[in-house]
C-alpha cells in the first residue's frame, strides 16, 4: 500500500512523532511531507495522486483536519484517497469523540489496518467541515477560550458560573430555515451546527449526533434572564424543536440568515458571513475509523 503522511509543520520535529515515524518507515512504503502553510495540504494532496496513494494520513490537530477534508471535497468522489488521522493537536475534539488512537506509532499503525467507514462532511457556502461550526458566542469560546466560558458548554449541561457569563452576552437575530421549520430567532447568543460531536477541547455540544445518518444536528441558544436559568437548564437535559430557550433539530440542511455578520468556525477555523448555507453531504470521504466508533450508526 502506498501511503503519504502530511505533517502539521509546527509538530513535525517533536521527538515522539519523529520516533514513531522512523519506526513505521520500516515495514510500510510511505513519504512525509510537512506543512509551511496554509494550502500546502492540496498540493500534497495533488502529488499523492499522481503517484497513486491509496492511504492519505494527516498529522495534526482539528484544523488540520479540517485543511484535509477541505482538499478531499475539491475531487470527484470516486478520486478521494482513504483518510486517516495521527491526532497530534492540543485538543483534537474529532478524533477523540471517534475514539481514533491518540499515541503517535499505534495511530500510524490503526491507519493502515483499522476498519474504513464512509462518513459525511458538511458544506458551508463554499467551505466544508467535517467536525463542528459553532455560530455565535459559541464561536467566540472557541476562539477565545478562558475557561469561565468554556465550561458553558461543557458536557451537555450548562453550569452557573457560565450561565451567569452569558447573560451579559451581546445578542444576534437571525432567521433558521431548513426543510421542516422556519424560526426567527430574536436574541441567539450560542449555536453549533454538529456533524460530530464536541468542540471546543472535549466540550460536548451534540452527543446524539452521528457521522454517518445524513443529518445535522443543531442546538440554538435564545438570550434568556436571570429569572429564567431553571427553565434553561431544564431545556439543556431536554432539548427539543419547541424550547423556548434552547432549540434542538435534526435535518439535512440549513440556511441561517442574519441582520449582521456572525462570528463562525469551521472546525476551529474562523468565517464570518451573514448568510450561510449548510448542507450535508452523505457518505462524502473514507475515514478510518474503529468499527464500533459511538459516532457511527
Amino acid at each position: 500500500m502506498k501511503i503519504t503522511i502530511v505533517l502539521n509543520g509546527k509538530k513535525a520535529q517533536l521527538p515522539e512523532v519523529r520516533s514513531a515515524i522512523a519506526a513505521f518507515r520500516k515495514t510500510e512504503d510511505v513519504q512525509i511531507r510537512v506543512t509551511y502553510e496554509y494550502g500546502d495540504v492540496v498540493r500534497f494532496l495533488d502529488e499523492a495522486l499522481a503517484n497513486g496513494v491509496e492511504r492519505f494520513i494527516i498529522g495534526g490537530g482539528d484544523g488540520s483536519v479540517n485543511e484535509a477534508v477541505n482538499a478531499l471535497a475539491q475531487l470527484p468522489r470516486a478520486e478521494r484517497p482513504v483518510l486517516a488521522l495521527m491526532p497530534l493537536g492540543t485538543a483534537n475534539d474529532f478524533a477523540r469523540a471517534c475514539t481514533i488512537p491518540l499515541e503517535c506509532l499505534e495511530a500510524l499503525h490503526f491507519a493502515v489496518h483499522g476498519n474504513i467507514a464512509a462518513i459525511d462532511i458538511v458544506k458551508a457556502n463554499e467551505r466544508h467541515f467535517v467536525n463542528m461550526a459553532t455560530v455565535g458566542f459559541g464561536a467566540q469560546v472557541t476562539a477565545q477560550t478562558p475557561v469561565e466560558l468554556k465550561n458553558f458548554l461543557g458536557g451537555g449541561a450548562y453550569t452557573l458560573t457560565g450561565v451567569l457569563k452569558a447573560l451579559d452576552f451581546a445578542p444576534y437575530k437571525s432567521k433558521i430555515v431548513t426543510p421542516q421549520h422556519e424560526l426567527d430567532l430574536h436574541g441567539i447568543i450560542a449555536g453549533a451546527i454538529a456533524n460530530g460531536r464536541q468542540a471546543g477541547g472535549g466540550q460536548v455540544l451534540a452527543p446524539r449526533a452521528m457521522i454517518n445518518d445524513g443529518l445535522l444536528d443543531i442546538v440554538s441558544i435564545i438570550q434568556f434572564k436571570l429569572v429564567d436559568i431553571p427553565k434553561v437548564l431544564w431545556e439543556i437535559q431536554n432539548p427539543s424543536a419547541n424550547g423556548q430557550f434552547i432549540k434542538y433539530l435534526q435535518v439535512p440542511w440549513l440556511e441561517c440568515h442574519a441582520h449582521d455578520e456572525i462570528p463562525v468556525n469551521l472546525d476551529g477555523e474562523p468565517y464570518h458571513s451573514s448568510t450561510i448555507c449548510f448542507e450535508v453531504m452523505p457518505g462524502a470521504i473514507d475515514l478510518v475509523l474503529p468499527k464500533d466508533a459511538p459516532c457511527l450508526m
